[in-house]
């Protein structure tokens, strides 16, 4: 299987389903951004840290 193969079918998966799940935790993308977040900060937090002007 093919890595385009492989992107059409789960395209094509996800297309049909519609996108809306009943059973979806809609806390789950809140949860997500904030973890993303937290370690975008604390990436920048230790880039600071190394670039300091001594």
């Amino acid at each position: 299987m093919t890595l385009s193969s492989t992107a059409h079918h789960a395209f094509a998966v996800l297309a049909s389903e519609g996108g809306e799940h009943a059973e979806h935790d809609p806390v789950l993308p809140f949860l997500t951004g904030g973890g993303a977040l937290l370690a975008l900060l604390l990436l920048l937090w230790i880039t600071t840290r190394f670039n300091r002007d001594r």
